[in-house]
Formats: C-alpha cells, sequence, structure tokens
C-alpha cells in the first residue's frame, strides 16, 4: 500500500510514517515512479507504535520493542529490558509533573499575594 493509505489505515500522517521510517521502525520499498510501498505488515506495526507512543513512550524508546511489533505487543511475557525503559520513562512523567505541580503552587501563591484573593490551585 502507498504512504497514504497506511496513514488513513492507521490514523496517522504520512508526515509521522516518513519520521518512523527515518528513524527504523518501518520499511518500504519504492516503485517505479519513486513512491514509497509498505506491505500489508506494516499496519499492525504502525498500530503498535502509535499504541506505544501514546502511552509515553519515545521512538527512542520503541526500538526496544522492535521484536515484537508486528504482532500483539501485550501478548507475550514483558522482557526486562523492556520493562526497564517503560519505568525509566514513568519517572520522567512523574519529574515533570512534580515539577510541574511546583510551578503551579508558586503562581498560585503569587496570584494571591499580588490580588490579595484567596485562590485555589486547579487540580
Amino acid at each position: 500500500m502507498r504512504i497514504g493509505e497506511l496513514a488513513e489505515a492507521t490514523g496517522t500522517t504520512p508526515r509521522a510514517l516518513r519520521h518512523y521510517e527515518q528513524a527504523g521502525l518501518i520499511a518500504s520499498e519504492r516503485d517505479g515512479n519513486g513512491y514509497r510501498l509498505y506491505d500489508a505488515g506494516a499496519a499492525v506495526r504502525v498500530r503498535n507504535i502509535r499504541q506505544l507512543l501514546d502511552v509515553g513512550l519515545t521512538l527512542d524508546d520503541v526500538r526496544v520493542f522492535l521484536p515484537c511489533l508486528d504482532g500483539d505487543v501485550t501478548a507475550g511475557p514483558a522482557s526486562e529490558k523492556g520493562l526497564r525503559v517503560a519505568a525509566d520513562r514513568l519517572a520522567v512523567l512523574d519529574a515533570r509533573i512534580a515539577a510541574q505541580v511546583t510551578v503551579r503552587d508558586r503562581l498560585a501563591a503569587a496570584l494571591r499575594e499580588a490580588t490579595g484573593a484567596h485562590m485555589r490551585p486547579v487540580a
């Protein structure tokens, strides 16, 4: 299938597919006029990549899961390396959230001080 067809089948964009290909996560062949052609299995792989990205992993993180991207990513037992990548990413996200909460609390305090009003933090 062509890049537009794969994008439509997977709910992504041709630009994202080119990015995944550049990152080495998917591969294509070229037909006579230079258009990218993907095999039918590429749709499963792209859906798995999207699923991993949607839970907060990065493209670099996704590389760890290359051996299982062509099937059901959740079907097999979790690898130690995959679990480590997920735990590391979770720690990064937790740290970012904590930093944002700190900034939010500082801003709320500054607003209270500036206005004399009690402004409660947004949860």
